[in-house]
């Protein structure tokens, strides 16, 4: 029986229903687009493939971290029911939301003394923070305590690999990842870049293919190069709403993942603002980032 909370962000990509099955709790992130504000703790709700549709369409969408007072929140509501809490924050390299968790956990702790809250900065993003949660969540309900859920997080931080390629650069682009040159060039000759998240929890690209194919069969190679896993070790993919190549990249590794537990979800939308439709990525233990 876990003697803890665990807490995660929009930042994993879980599913909805895996919070409610694992007993996990979301602090909602959230964007806006086309002037309305969508998720956080007041936003309105859109589907994902409404949401990429729009994307596609033109629209400019942009995401906003969690508040120390919002976080707070979360964290005194359970700080009043004498529960102890993990949070597993959004990498931050990539987001201020890790900092934000961190300053109303030292404002929590001021006011509830008796409460221990713990707060990782997992250098994950998308599913790949979802990956680090379910080894968490894991270990906890297999007994182990807060301290040693922590040290287990801290511990498997380097090792979770997140390789992905794009379908369009110009959302990398605006996000200061690319030059616009490279936007504009890679678009006109199908370059496409393949990208991973550093040790420090940084996008960053690694390599390039000529086409859409060549860069999944990088990242697959990618996956044959790092992984180290043992029996129970699962592979996460995510994708922003291009499913058939889902379906080619688990073609490509059907042998590596036969009999290994998968797991594919949707890339939401404040992930999905910065990376784009026709983001492809695969999650997995290695050997190293």
């Amino acid at each position: 029986m876990r003697n803890f909370v665990i807490l995660t962000d929009t930042g994993s990509d879980l599913p909805k229903d895996y919070y409610a099955a694992h007993a996990v709790e979301e602090i909602p992130l959230g964007y806006t687009m086309d002037g309305v504000t969508y998720g956080g703790e007041e936003g309105g709700s859109l589907a994902v493939k409404e949401f990429y549709a729009r994307l596609r369409g033109g629209s400019m969408p942009k995401t906003f971290q969690a508040t120390p007072d919002q976080a707070y929140r979360h964290f005194e509501a359970h700080a009043k029911r004498g529960e102890d809490m993990l949070v597993l924050a959004f990498s931050s390299g990539l987001s201020g939301t890790y900092n934000s968790y961190v300053l109303a956990a030292r404002e929590l702790t001021e006011n509830y003394p008796e409460v221990k809250i713990e707060v990782v900065d997992t250098k994950c993003a998308s599913y790949g923070q979802g990956l680090l949660v379910d080894y968490c969540v894991r270990k906890a309900d297999g007994g182990a305590s807060l301290a040693e859920t922590k040290a287990y997080a801290e511990e498997l931080v380097p090792r979770i690999c997140h390789y992905f390629t794009v379908e369009d650069l110009f959302h990398l682009h605006r996000g200061g990842r690319v030059s616009a040159a490279t936007a504009v060039v890679g678009s006109m000759l199908k370059i496409k870049p393949v990208l991973h998240v550093d040790g420090e929890g940084h996008l960053i690209a690694i390599g390039k293919a000529m086409g859409r194919k060549k860069s999944i069969s990088a990242i697959a190679e990618k996956f044959r190069e790092l992984q180290e896993l043992g029996p129970d070790d699962p592979v996460f993919f995510s994708h922003g709403d291009c499913a058939g190549d889902v379906n080619f990249l688990l073609e490509l590794l059907k042998d590596d993942l036969a009999g290994r537990r998968v797991e594919v979800a949707d890339i939401g939308p404040v992930i999905g603002t910065h990376s784009g439709a026709g983001t492809l990525a695969i999650f997995f233990l290695g050997k190293h980032r």
